[in-house]
């Protein structure tokens, strides 16, 4: 078995790509886990919807990766429509594609800093809510946090409407 596709980025990867932006952004390690977004905001104390889901998905087979607020849902049919394709074309990602394709285990996928490169990025509209937000950085233990801009700015993103009403 190949497990150089498998092996998880880490923590100080996402925070190598980080320091590449020049914004001062710095990777924070918890205690407790991170893994759910009611687990994140928890552990960082702050709200459901300060936290940032990037949901790995593969459209017609080819990855995306949504960026969605914590208290919100994506939208298939918004995806589909996005990409051109049908809703059954949208599926979440398992967790051996995480690993593969974005570097990252399911709960600790980072925004950036992505095994495969040019992964399409969608960005939530609604997180432009809050005056800041907090990203996984690699596992269920570390994130980082930043502002809306500085979002879209390190992901190269897209903003949309992608969630449920």
């Amino acid at each position: 078995m190949n497990t150089t596709t498998t092996e998880p980025l880490s923590p100080a990867h996402v925070q190598q790509v980080l320091d590449s932006f020049g914004l001062g952004l710095t990777v924070e390690h918890y205690e407790e886990t991170t893994f759910t977004s009611e687990d994140a905001a928890r552990a960082i104390g702050c709200e459901l919807g300060q936290i940032v889901k990037s949901m790995c998905l593969m459209v017609a087979g080819e990855p995306a990766l949504a960026v969605v607020s914590g208290d919100r849902r994506i939208s298939d049919a918004r995806i589909a429509r996005r990409f051109g394709v049908g809703r059954k074309k949208v599926r979440i990602a398992t967790e051996e594609q995480c690993l593969a394709i974005f570097g990252y285990p399911p709960g600790g996928v980072s925004p950036v800093g992505h095994r495969t490169p040019d992964i399409p990025v969608l960005i939530d509209e609604t997180l432009r809510r809050w005056p800041v937000v907090y990203a996984a950085a690699g596992t269920s233990h570390d994130n980082f946090s930043l502002t809306f801009e500085q979002l879209q700015v390190i992901t190269g993103g897209t903003v949309v409407d992608c969630v449920m009403e």
